[in-house]
C-alpha cells in the first residue's frame, strides 16, 4: 500500500484560547485539524489533572493538524504568535498517510 509523507503539528494550548488558535488555523487556511482534551499532564509548573481544576483556566487542549511540508512555516510562524503570550507546547513530526488529497 503506497503512503504519501506529511508533517503533523501537535499544539497544546490553554483551553480559554482554543477559539483564538482554530480562528487562526482558519484564516490560514489550514484544511483540517483536530482538537482534543488533555486529562492530565506535567510541566514546568509541576503536576495538573483536569478533573482537579474549577475553571477553564489552566485546563489544555491538543489540537492535531496534518500538514504539506510547504504549508508548514507560516502556520508555525503565526502559531508562535499566539504562544508568545501564554504558556503553549508545539512539536512537529513527520507521518504518512494513505489519501494525500485530505491534507
Amino acid at each position: 500500500m503506497e503512503t504519501y509523507p506529511k508533517k503533523r503539528l501537535s499544539i497544546i494550548i490553554e483551553a480559554p484560547f482554543l477559539n483564538r488558535l482554530l480562528d487562526l488555523l482558519d484564516d490560514l487556511e489550514v484544511p483540517g485539524y483536530t482538537a482534543l482534551p488533555a486529562l492530565a499532564g506535567r510541566g514546568g509548573r509541576g503536576a495538573w489533572r483536569r478533573d482537579s481544576l474549577s475553571s477553564d483556566a489552566g485546563r489544555m487542549v491538543q489540537v492535531l493538524i496534518v500538514l504539506d511540508q510547504e504549508k508548514v512555516p507560516p502556520v508555525l510562524t503565526a502559531v508562535r504568535k499566539v504562544l508568545d503570550r501564554q504558556m503553549g507546547i508545539v512539536t512537529i513530526s513527520d507521518v504518512e498517510v494513505l489519501r494525500p488529497d485530505k491534507f
